[in-house]
């Protein structure tokens, strides 16, 4: 956990915090999994719009363990500081902003970032692993055979692959396709856009995801 100096600023009717004094780089890139208060995942926060939530009063619950320790401004009466300890899942009040929750057709948005964490960052054609700037999206059928941008019809392949395969199928181009595509869930889309999940949010999405999610071996690998 780490701590972190802050003070409590006016700013018109609002109070937030603001950072006063040293910070550690690495550690502030974890981001805090928001939940509804029904615990279903939202979103994930950064330690101030954390902070932000438990000021106003709009967490209701935590869960996970301890990430940061938010020290805030001294009471003159008092002598006594603000500490706020913010945990790595925060629950908070309010209606669901989870599309995924309240719509059954909800399918996230496809993007490069998130398609080749879906796919480990390996080329599904060649099957090695590549950097994400050596990564291209292929389409299994190509919009010249009545194909589309959606997820189901996405992999991530490496360029030269991609340049091989062309304007053809797999089975045109006599490629084998490693992995079947899929559409991620609400859960699953929330945990490929994390960069910095620690273990016990890992679990907390996983419980989220449908039985039959491929993550589920991946994300098992990563905590053993």
């Amino acid at each position: 956990m780490i701590g972190i100096d802050l003070e409590l600023a006016d700013h018109g009717s609002d109070r937030d915090f603001r950072i006063v004094a040293r910070e550690d780089a690495v550690s502030l890139h974890h981001h805090v999994l928001r939940t509804d208060i029904a615990g279903m995942p939202l979103e994930w926060i950064d330690y101030r719009e954390a902070a932000r939530l438990y000021h106003q009063g709009q967490v209701a619950y935590t869960c996970g363990s301890p990430l940061f320790q938010l020290f805030g401004g001294t009471n003159a009466l008092s002598g006594r500081r603000t500490v706020l300890d913010v945990n790595s899942i925060v629950a908070t009040l309010g209606h669901t902003g989870n599309p995924g929750n309240s719509r059954h057709d909800y399918v996230p948005p496809l993007n490069n970032q998130t398609l080749f964490r879906r796919d480990a960052y390996l080329c599904l054609y060649c099957g090695q692993r590549f950097a994400a700037r050596d990564l291209s999206r292929d389409h299994i059928r190509p919009f010249s055979q009545g194909g589309r941008d959606v997820w189901m019809n996405v992999v991530t392949a490496c360029r030269r692959c991609n340049n091989l395969k062309a304007s053809r199928t797999p089975e045109q181009a006599r490629m084998q396709l490693l992995a079947v595509p899929f559409a991620p869930t609400y859960a699953e889309y929330i945990f490929l856009k994390g960069r910095r999940v620690l273990c016990d949010q890992m679990e907390y999405l996983r419980a989220h995801f449908p039985r039959s999610s491929p993550l589920h071996g991946r994300i098992q690998r990563w905590l053993e």
